[in-house]
């Protein structure tokens, strides 16, 4: 009777979280108890200020967010330092007597001495039994497991499950009471090995869902080192910008004082040289003259009249002489006026760059066999840029423009989505759509689609729930597969305009047509819509969530790329009139890096934007 005393306390001691024994028991505003730690994770995974019992499901709330705050079951915990205290004895032992324990058998659920361990040893039935050390059970490295006595028949081991009633029971309990309510019996073990799969099963799919939030995880510390690299890259290149503008600047102003000085100064000294001479004429014309004509009395002699007549010559010689050269002092009159200086606002020439704009690109040729087949490009889960060509396959890009691979070249690529899985989704040039492994061999799934005699040209692309979507320019429809194939589950339609192009973006799809994108949600009704009459738009979703536009002007061969906000409202501009070259046909396509470059696709070039 006292051991089976001993069996329950140890039972009541322990914590059904986690089925060890309380570490600093809290207790909840339910009455239970549970550790400290367990609640803290339990805390943990709500998220907010309440915790919900795992055994009754009622709502603490829990002040501050603390679990230190709630109530200490001192009751319990007394009991727990006690056990603590006193250390177990041998359960095997018949005398009162009983020594201390010096290990445990799991098979027969008992503590043993070192005399009941040798004859447990030499019993033939016993010899697989798995014995653990006592240290080790105390340092908490192994749990034993507990057998339990029917209160009922206190001999017998509860070692049967009713599913039904969800308890342990004996046999005869098993036999009396639950059979004959038919419910479910099974052996213990039997239930355990069920119990333990399960959580085998759970831990499979919790290490798979880790595995998807570690992936996204890495992917934004990846994104966060990025920015940081260009931030410090940025920062570095700012820094050089203004001290090569300074220097420049410093060389320029030098230049345009001396510019200045020679140019004033050869103005200065024609100037200087016509006043001379100009000076010169009036002082000799004023000399002249004043001998003429301040004279009171008329000459009467011969001398006298000799000299008048001598000065009256002189004086018509000036007369005769050409008036001061206006014309000359017109033409030094624009030089000075071109001596002036206008502040280079606005203008790149010696500016330190706008933060944000792109300033460099790369154009590489597609293949000379691929060339002016363009018809998708999408970006690659890890991170590079696939192209898909009518004429048969889809290169691969690397971020810096090198082509890395060409795959299923038989197959005339229409449209291209991967799925979160690896695998990834082709729609070819007859509407047949055909799944691939990440090692592009066919899947044996089978997709009802329409033919191009009905749906006309497509288009496709994938959400994050691995649902395929599949764009009918002639039928001006979307439908909507599974991953499983066969029949399309839904249709979005489109009304009055042509989806020659989808995107899909966060529980919506963004369609082009010709001059016009629009935000649509999935039962095909027009969210918001951006028109640029004269010009080809092509959408794409940024690494950042928003929408990357591409605007071009194809009689001009130029291309500007923006940044809009998920309700198409302008952001900033990113690529301002790049001249491309030409293509034969107005087939683009825009997408962007998971690394941040922005990639441009021709019929038959690639531009890589940084």
């Amino acid at each position: 009777m006292a051991e089976a005393l001993k069996t329950v306390i140890s039972q009541s001691t322990e914590c059904s979280v986690c089925l060890s024994t309380f570490t600093d028991p809290k207790i909840l505003s339910c009455s239970h108890t549970f550790c400290k730690t367990c609640l803290a994770n339990l805390l943990e995974c709500r998220g907010n200020s309440q915790i919900r019992c795992p055994v009754c499901r009622a709502v603490t709330q829990v002040p501050h967010q603390d679990v230190g705050k709630l109530q200490v079951n001192l009751a319990l915990k007394s009991l727990i330092d006690d056990m603590k205290g006193h250390p177990q004895i041998c359960t095997n032992c018949q005398s009162d007597d009983k020594p201390h324990a010096d290990v445990y058998c799991q098979d027969c659920g008992k503590y043993l001495c070192t005399f009941c361990l040798n004859k447990h040893s030499q019993w033939e039935g016993f010899i697989d039994h798995k014995v653990i050390n006592m240290s080790e059970i105390s340092s908490g490295k192994v749990s034993v497991r507990r057998y339990r006595k029917c209160r009922k028949h206190p001999k017998e081991d509860e070692d049967y499950f009713c599913s039904t009633c969800r308890r342990f029971t004996c046999f005869r309990c098993g036999m009396m009471e639950h059979k004959d309510n038919g419910h479910q019996v099974v052996e213990g073990a039997v239930y355990e090995d069920k119990h333990m799969k399960s959580i085998k099963d759970l831990k499979s799919k919790v290490d798979k869902k880790r595995s998807c939030f570690q992936k996204y995880i890495d992917i934004i510390d990846e994104q966060t080192k990025s920015v940081d690299n260009a931030k410090k890259q940025c920062t570095s290149d700012i820094n050089k910008a203004y001290d090569e503008s300074v220097r420049q600047l410093t060389e320029k102003r030098e230049s345009l004082l001396r510019e200045v000085e020679q140019t004033t100064g050869g103005v200065k000294k024609e100037l200087a040289s016509m006043k001379t001479t100009a000076q010169k004429h009036f002082n000799q014309l004023t000399t002249i003259a004043e001998m003429v004509t301040k004279r009171t009395k008329i000459p009467l002699d011969m001398d006298t009249l000799a000299a008048h007549d001598t000065l009256c010559e002189e004086l018509s010689k000036f007369f005769d002489q050409k008036d001061p050269d206006y014309a000359q002092l017109r033409k030094l009159r624009k030089k000075r006026l071109s001596v002036n200086f206008e502040r280079n606002v606005g203008k790149d020439e010696l500016g330190l760059g706008h933060v944000g704009k792109i300033v460099n690109v790369k154009s590489v040729a597609l293949p000379t066999c691929h060339a002016t087949t363009l018809t998708t490009m999408v970006s690659t889960p890890d991170g590079r840029m696939a192209v898909g060509c009518s004429t048969g396959g889809i290169i691969i890009f690397s971020a810096d423009g090198k082509l890395q691979k060409s795959v299923l070249t038989d197959v005339h690529v229409r449209g291209l989505g991967f799925l979160s899985n690896g695998r990834f989704v082709v729609i070819d040039s007859s509407n047949e759509i055909t799944l691939y492994t990440p090692e592009y061999t066919k899947l044996n799934v089978m997709f009802v689609t329409r033919s191009r005699n009905v749906g006309g040209s497509s288009d496709l692309t994938v959400d994050g729930d691995d649902q395929i979507y599949v764009s009918y320019w002639k039928a001006k429809k979307i439908l909507v597969f599974s991953t499983a194939g066969g029949q399309a589950v839904r249709e979005i339609p489109c009304n009055w305009y042509e989806p020659r192009q989808i995107t899909s973006y966060h529980g919506s799809l963004i369609t082009k047509s010709d001059d016009t994108i629009r935000l649509i949600d999935k039962e095909g009704a027009i969210q918001h819509e951006l028109k640029k009459p004269g010009s080809l738009l092509y959408a794409a979703v940024s690494q950042w969530n928003t929408i990357l536009i591409a605007k071009v002007k194809y009689d001009k061969g130029l291309v500007s790329i923006d940044e809009y906000t998920n309700e198409l409202r302008h952001i900033r501009n990113l690529v301002n009139d790049y001249k491309i070259e030409k293509p034969d046909r107005n087939w683009y396509y825009l997408q962007q890096y998971r690394s941040g470059e922005i990639a441009f696709c021709t019929p038959d070039r690639l531009y890589i934007f940084r």
